[in-house]
Protein backbone atom coordinates (compact mmCIF):
# COMPACT_ATOMS: atom_id res chain seq x y z
CA UNK A 1 0.00 0.00 0.00
CA UNK A 2 1.32 3.77 -0.81
CA UNK A 3 2.51 5.71 2.48
CA UNK A 4 0.61 8.73 3.04
CA UNK A 5 1.82 11.40 5.26
CA UNK A 6 0.11 12.40 7.73
CA UNK A 7 -1.94 9.58 8.63
CA UNK A 8 -4.63 9.69 10.42
CA UNK A 9 -4.68 8.04 13.94
CA UNK A 10 -8.16 7.09 14.19
CA UNK A 11 -8.13 4.95 11.83
CA UNK A 12 -10.56 7.06 9.40
CA UNK A 13 -10.44 8.08 6.03
CA UNK A 14 -8.55 11.11 5.15
CA UNK A 15 -11.20 12.22 2.82
CA UNK A 16 -14.15 10.75 1.51
CA UNK A 17 -14.58 13.13 -2.02
CA UNK A 18 -12.19 14.06 -4.60
CA UNK A 19 -12.07 17.16 -7.04
CA UNK A 20 -9.28 16.95 -9.50
CA UNK A 21 -8.87 20.09 -11.13
CA UNK A 22 -7.00 23.58 -11.03
CA UNK A 23 -5.99 25.14 -7.34
CA UNK A 24 -8.23 28.23 -7.70
CA UNK A 25 -11.17 25.67 -6.66
CA UNK A 26 -9.69 25.34 -3.77
CA UNK A 27 -7.96 28.27 -3.31
CA UNK A 28 -11.09 29.98 -1.12
CA UNK A 29 -11.15 27.40 1.51
CA UNK A 30 -10.42 28.62 5.03
CA UNK A 31 -8.17 25.86 6.23
CA UNK A 32 -6.17 23.29 3.26
CA UNK A 33 -3.92 20.60 4.65
CA UNK A 34 -0.77 19.53 2.40
CA UNK A 35 -0.79 15.65 1.95
CA UNK A 36 2.12 13.87 0.23
CA UNK A 37 1.01 10.54 -1.31
CA UNK A 38 4.07 7.76 -2.62
CA UNK A 39 1.64 5.46 -5.57
CA UNK A 40 2.87 2.29 -6.51
CA UNK A 41 2.89 4.20 -9.95
CA UNK A 42 4.84 7.09 -9.14
CA UNK A 43 3.82 10.66 -7.31
CA UNK A 44 0.75 12.29 -8.74
CA UNK A 45 0.70 15.62 -10.14
CA UNK A 46 1.09 17.08 -6.98
CA UNK A 47 0.32 17.14 -3.14
CA UNK A 48 -2.96 16.42 -2.36
CA UNK A 49 -4.91 19.52 -0.95
CA UNK A 50 -7.18 18.11 1.88
CA UNK A 51 -10.18 20.37 3.04
CA UNK A 52 -13.50 21.00 4.05
CA UNK A 53 -16.92 21.95 2.14
CA UNK A 54 -19.87 21.23 3.99
CA UNK A 55 -19.16 19.34 6.79
CA UNK A 56 -17.64 16.67 4.32
CA UNK A 57 -13.74 15.94 3.95
CA UNK A 58 -12.50 16.65 0.47
CA UNK A 59 -8.84 15.63 -1.05
CA UNK A 60 -8.15 18.07 -4.28
CA UNK A 61 -5.21 17.18 -6.73
CA UNK A 62 -3.91 19.73 -8.77
CA UNK A 63 -4.36 18.04 -12.10
CA UNK A 64 -1.41 19.84 -14.24
CA UNK A 65 0.50 20.70 -10.98
CA UNK A 66 0.73 23.71 -9.38
CA UNK A 67 1.82 26.25 -12.26
CA UNK A 68 0.29 24.07 -14.93
CA UNK A 69 3.50 23.04 -15.61
CA UNK A 70 2.06 19.26 -17.11
CA UNK A 71 0.57 18.39 -20.31
CA UNK A 72 -1.87 16.72 -20.92
CA UNK A 73 0.08 13.68 -22.26
CA UNK A 74 2.47 13.57 -19.65
CA UNK A 75 0.00 14.14 -16.54
CA UNK A 76 0.83 10.85 -14.12
CA UNK A 77 -3.11 10.05 -14.11
CA UNK A 78 -2.83 6.32 -12.43
CA UNK A 79 -0.79 8.16 -9.54
CA UNK A 80 -4.09 10.50 -9.04
CA UNK A 81 -6.79 8.52 -9.22
CA UNK A 82 -4.40 6.10 -6.93
CA UNK A 83 -3.76 8.37 -4.84
CA UNK A 84 -7.29 9.95 -3.99
CA UNK A 85 -8.15 6.21 -3.36
CA UNK A 86 -5.42 5.71 -1.27
CA UNK A 87 -6.78 8.95 0.95
CA UNK A 88 -10.36 6.96 1.32
CA UNK A 89 -12.18 9.20 -1.28
CA UNK A 90 -14.99 7.17 -3.43
CA UNK A 91 -16.84 10.00 -5.12
CA UNK A 92 -14.81 12.05 -7.61
CA UNK A 93 -15.66 15.20 -9.95
CA UNK A 94 -13.59 15.98 -12.32
CA UNK A 95 -13.94 19.76 -13.97
CA UNK A 96 -12.26 20.40 -17.28
CA UNK A 97 -11.72 22.63 -20.25
CA UNK A 98 -13.46 22.03 -23.33
CA UNK A 99 -13.81 22.70 -26.61
CA UNK A 100 -17.81 23.02 -28.17
CA UNK A 101 -18.24 20.90 -31.05
CA UNK A 102 -22.20 22.34 -31.87
CA UNK A 103 -22.72 26.51 -32.38
CA UNK A 104 -24.95 26.45 -29.24
CA UNK A 105 -22.00 24.96 -27.11
CA UNK A 106 -20.40 28.49 -26.83
CA UNK A 107 -18.25 29.71 -24.81
CA UNK A 108 -19.56 29.67 -20.85
CA UNK A 109 -22.07 26.71 -21.62
CA UNK A 110 -21.53 23.76 -18.97
CA UNK A 111 -21.77 19.94 -20.05
CA UNK A 112 -22.27 17.31 -17.64
CA UNK A 113 -21.55 14.69 -20.73
CA UNK A 114 -23.05 10.71 -19.98
CA UNK A 115 -20.43 9.40 -22.61
CA UNK A 116 -16.91 9.75 -23.99
CA UNK A 117 -14.85 8.73 -26.86
CA UNK A 118 -10.80 8.15 -26.69
CA UNK A 119 -8.58 10.05 -28.70
CA UNK A 120 -5.84 9.99 -27.18
CA UNK A 121 -2.64 7.59 -28.16
CA UNK A 122 -0.26 6.27 -25.82
CA UNK A 123 -1.47 7.01 -22.53
CA UNK A 124 -1.86 4.36 -19.94
CA UNK A 125 -5.38 3.70 -18.85
CA UNK A 126 -4.91 0.71 -16.79
CA UNK A 127 -4.12 -0.84 -13.51
CA UNK A 128 -5.01 -3.75 -14.31
CA UNK A 129 -1.52 -5.06 -17.11
CA UNK A 130 -0.22 -7.96 -15.25
CA UNK A 131 2.60 -5.95 -14.60
CA UNK A 132 4.78 -6.50 -11.17
CA UNK A 133 4.19 -3.62 -8.80
CA UNK A 134 7.23 -2.39 -6.62
CA UNK A 135 5.52 -4.22 -3.51
CA UNK A 136 5.94 -7.89 -5.53
CA UNK A 137 2.44 -8.00 -6.44
CA UNK A 138 0.76 -8.48 -9.43
CA UNK A 139 -2.52 -7.29 -10.79
CA UNK A 140 -4.96 -9.65 -12.78
CA UNK A 141 -5.89 -8.85 -15.81
CA UNK A 142 -9.57 -7.58 -15.33
CA UNK A 143 -12.18 -6.02 -17.91
CA UNK A 144 -14.27 -3.41 -16.02
CA UNK A 145 -17.64 -2.34 -17.57
CA UNK A 146 -17.65 1.08 -19.21
CA UNK A 147 -21.06 1.10 -20.77
CA UNK A 148 -21.99 4.19 -18.70
CA UNK A 149 -18.86 5.68 -17.76
CA UNK A 150 -20.07 8.32 -15.47
CA UNK A 151 -21.65 7.89 -12.28
CA UNK A 152 -25.54 8.54 -12.67
CA UNK A 153 -25.61 9.77 -8.66
CA UNK A 154 -22.44 12.41 -9.06
CA UNK A 155 -24.24 13.63 -12.29
CA UNK A 156 -27.37 14.11 -10.45
CA UNK A 157 -25.76 16.21 -7.93
CA UNK A 158 -23.42 18.23 -10.48
CA UNK A 159 -27.22 19.37 -12.85
CA UNK A 160 -28.68 20.23 -9.41
CA UNK A 161 -25.86 22.15 -8.33
CA UNK A 162 -25.57 23.97 -11.59
CA UNK A 163 -29.57 24.44 -11.80
CA UNK A 164 -29.47 26.14 -8.28
CA UNK A 165 -26.65 28.48 -9.44
CA UNK A 166 -28.77 30.05 -12.32
CA UNK A 167 -26.47 27.92 -14.45
CA UNK A 168 -28.45 25.59 -17.02
CA UNK A 169 -26.37 22.93 -17.75
CA UNK A 170 -26.49 20.91 -20.99
CA UNK A 171 -27.65 17.33 -19.52
CA UNK A 172 -25.67 14.90 -21.19
CA UNK A 173 -23.56 14.10 -24.32
CA UNK A 174 -20.43 13.22 -25.61
CA UNK A 175 -16.68 14.65 -24.30
CA UNK A 176 -14.15 13.08 -27.30
CA UNK A 177 -11.16 13.14 -25.77
CA UNK A 178 -7.79 13.96 -27.85
CA UNK A 179 -4.32 13.25 -27.10
CA UNK A 180 -3.08 17.60 -27.06
CA UNK A 181 -1.10 19.37 -26.40
CA UNK A 182 -2.31 20.84 -29.69
CA UNK A 183 -5.38 21.95 -30.93
CA UNK A 184 -7.74 19.71 -33.11
CA UNK A 185 -7.20 20.86 -36.99
CA UNK A 186 -10.47 22.07 -38.73
CA UNK A 187 -10.86 18.30 -40.72
CA UNK A 188 -10.88 16.86 -37.21
CA UNK A 189 -13.01 19.66 -35.52
CA UNK A 190 -16.06 19.08 -38.49
CA UNK A 191 -15.39 15.41 -38.09
CA UNK A 192 -16.03 14.83 -34.35
CA UNK A 193 -19.13 17.43 -34.74
CA UNK A 194 -20.49 14.85 -37.66
CA UNK A 195 -19.76 12.13 -35.61
CA UNK A 196 -22.47 13.70 -32.76
CA UNK A 197 -20.36 14.13 -30.42
CA UNK A 198 -20.74 17.50 -28.09
CA UNK A 199 -17.32 18.86 -26.84
CA UNK A 200 -13.49 17.99 -27.40
CA UNK A 201 -11.06 17.89 -24.22
CA UNK A 202 -7.82 16.74 -23.69
CA UNK A 203 -7.89 15.43 -19.78
CA UNK A 204 -11.22 13.52 -19.57
CA UNK A 205 -9.63 10.37 -20.59
CA UNK A 206 -8.31 8.10 -18.51
CA UNK A 207 -9.74 9.90 -15.29
CA UNK A 208 -13.05 8.09 -15.71
CA UNK A 209 -11.71 4.59 -16.64
CA UNK A 210 -8.84 4.37 -13.68
CA UNK A 211 -11.66 5.09 -11.33
CA UNK A 212 -13.60 2.93 -12.29
CA UNK A 213 -11.26 0.28 -11.89
CA UNK A 214 -11.06 1.06 -8.62
CA UNK A 215 -14.75 1.26 -8.06
CA UNK A 216 -14.69 4.95 -7.55
CA UNK A 217 -17.62 6.60 -9.15
CA UNK A 218 -16.04 9.63 -11.74
CA UNK A 219 -18.49 12.30 -13.14
CA UNK A 220 -17.35 14.79 -15.30
CA UNK A 221 -18.16 18.99 -15.40
CA UNK A 222 -16.70 20.31 -18.79
CA UNK A 223 -16.66 23.99 -19.08
CA UNK A 224 -16.66 24.78 -22.80
CA UNK A 225 -14.22 27.89 -23.28
CA UNK A 226 -14.15 28.09 -26.95
CA UNK A 227 -16.07 27.12 -30.48
CA UNK A 228 -13.85 24.79 -31.77
CA UNK A 229 -11.90 25.23 -34.92
CA UNK A 230 -14.42 23.22 -37.14
CA UNK A 231 -17.19 24.90 -35.64
CA UNK A 232 -16.28 28.45 -36.73
CA UNK A 233 -14.82 30.83 -39.72
CA UNK A 234 -11.58 32.97 -38.08
CA UNK A 235 -8.16 31.58 -36.53
CA UNK A 236 -9.52 29.28 -35.05
CA UNK A 237 -8.97 28.47 -30.65
CA UNK A 238 -6.16 29.80 -28.83
CA UNK A 239 -4.39 29.14 -25.90
CA UNK A 240 -5.14 32.57 -24.13
CA UNK A 241 -8.78 32.84 -25.40
CA UNK A 242 -9.16 29.81 -23.01
CA UNK A 243 -7.61 30.98 -20.29
CA UNK A 244 -9.54 33.68 -20.24
CA UNK A 245 -12.65 32.09 -20.64
CA UNK A 246 -11.54 29.40 -17.90
CA UNK A 247 -10.66 32.51 -15.19
CA UNK A 248 -14.04 34.33 -16.26
CA UNK A 249 -16.12 31.12 -14.81
CA UNK A 250 -13.78 29.92 -11.75
CA UNK A 251 -16.15 31.80 -9.22
CA UNK A 252 -19.32 29.98 -10.42
CA UNK A 253 -17.51 26.66 -11.14
CA UNK A 254 -16.36 26.60 -7.94
CA UNK A 255 -19.96 27.42 -6.67
CA UNK A 256 -21.03 24.39 -8.47
CA UNK A 257 -18.54 22.04 -7.56
CA UNK A 258 -18.60 22.61 -3.65
CA UNK A 259 -22.74 22.41 -4.20
CA UNK A 260 -22.56 19.41 -6.03
CA UNK A 261 -19.46 18.21 -3.05
CA UNK A 262 -22.40 18.50 -0.13
CA UNK A 263 -24.88 16.70 -2.43
CA UNK A 264 -23.02 13.96 -3.48
CA UNK A 265 -24.69 10.54 -1.03
CA UNK A 266 -23.13 9.56 1.99
CA UNK A 267 -23.84 6.19 1.43
CA UNK A 268 -23.26 4.62 -2.23
CA UNK A 269 -25.16 2.47 -4.07
CA UNK A 270 -24.81 2.77 -7.87
CA UNK A 271 -23.24 0.47 -10.51
CA UNK A 272 -19.98 2.68 -9.82
CA UNK A 273 -19.93 1.13 -6.43
CA UNK A 274 -20.20 -2.26 -7.50
CA UNK A 275 -17.57 -2.40 -10.62
CA UNK A 276 -15.87 -4.56 -8.78
CA UNK A 277 -17.97 -7.26 -7.39
CA UNK A 278 -17.07 -11.19 -7.89
CA UNK A 279 -13.87 -9.74 -9.66
CA UNK A 280 -10.46 -10.85 -8.02
CA UNK A 281 -8.18 -7.52 -8.53
CA UNK A 282 -4.73 -8.65 -7.20
CA UNK A 283 -4.27 -4.92 -6.68
CA UNK A 284 -3.56 -4.12 -2.74
CA UNK A 285 -5.66 -2.22 -0.60
CA UNK A 286 -9.26 -3.54 -3.12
Amino acid sequence: MPDVHPPRTDGAPLAELGVIGGSGLYALLDEVTEVHVETPYGPPSDAVFVGEVGGRRVAFVPRHGRGHRLPPHRINYRANVWALHALGVRQVLGPCAVGGLRAEFGPGVLVVPDQFVDRTSGRVQTYYDGRVLPDGSVPEVVHVSMADPYCPHGRAAALGAARSAGWEPVDGGTLVVVEGPRFSTRAESRWFAASGWSVVGMTGHPEAVLARELGVCYTSLALVTDLDAGVEAGEGVTHAEVLEVFARNVDRLRTVLFTALEALPATRDCPCSHALDDLETGLPGL
